[in-house]
């Protein structure tokens, strides 16, 4: 992984790097010399990539707040990365069911579940690289937050991957063989919950909640869709993750 430092403002160093075919961003301190006190992997929702403003905004909050060193990639078909032949006939047919009027889910959950057979170990050689780098360091605690698509990638991801110890999630439909995942995790995690998404239905996102094995979960709902998360709620996801990840939070 070589590190191309594109800009740096308000106390943020944003650096591009390329590992194989996968672009991603790496934000850091200005100037920062020892490792950050934990590693924030950062998933984008689906149609998305991984300079969304949203999550732009929120990889340099928590690296301006609480010094966190995050990154993100372009998920396979999203970004600057071009979609399979597999990845446009499911966006077609979850598109024809919109258009219908029929469940987006199981369009949704196979197209996600096709992405993440492939982002998991992506995200597993990057994990490896950034840990390699010494403005991240193999020693920082590692946690993973992410809406929709992101979600369909991190349960799995979380599952294959040990290092990371606590994650936010949510959006995300709480299909049969979503929830056979969700029963296996048990790191603490925090599960947003759009209580009016007009597409992800509210007993979903609760039967998804329930089904996560952790010990330690949260559930945060909010008025609105998946596009609406107040920021009191982004907020409150950086909390959980600086407790569980440096046990140093309020």
């Amino acid at each position: 992984m070589h590190l191309h430092t594109s800009s740096s403002a308000d106390g943020v160093d944003e650096h591009d790097f390329m590992l194989d075919d996968v672009p991603g961003v790496l934000w850091t301190p200005s100037g920062a010399v020892d490792p950050p006190p934990a590693l924030v992997l950062m998933g984008h929702g689906g149609g998305l990539h991984k300079r969304a403003p949203g999550l732009v905004a929120r990889a340099r909050h928590l690296v301006a707040t609480y010094g966190y060193a995050v990154a993100a990639v372009d998920a396979p078909g999203h970004g600057d990365r071009p979609r399979s032949a597999v990845d446009q006939r499911l966006i077609d047919a979850m598109v024809a069911a919109r258009a219908a009027g029929q469940p987006l889910a199981p369009f949704v959950v196979e197209l996600n579940a096709s992405i993440a057979e492939r982002a998991v170990p992506e995200w597993r050689a990057t994990i490896d690289a950034l840990q390699a780098l010494p403005q991240v360091g193999a020693e920082a605690p590692i946690g993973y937050t992410g809406l929709t698509l992101a979600t369909g990638i991190g349960i799995p991801l979380i599952l294959a991957d040990a290092r990371i110890r606590a994650a936010v999630l949510g959006g995300y439909f709480g299909t049969e063989p979503v929830l056979a995942l969700a029963r296996q995790v048990t790191i603490p995690v925090e599960v947003i919950l759009s209580w009016d998404d007009p597409e992800l239905d509210r007993p979903s996102g609760l039967a998804l909640f329930d089904a996560f094995g952790s010990p330690h979960k949260t559930l945060r709902a909010h008025v609105g869709g998946h596009h609406q998360v107040p920021w009191v709620e982004v907020e409150q996801s950086e909390r959980f993750l600086e407790w569980y990840l440096t046990g140093s939070g309020t």
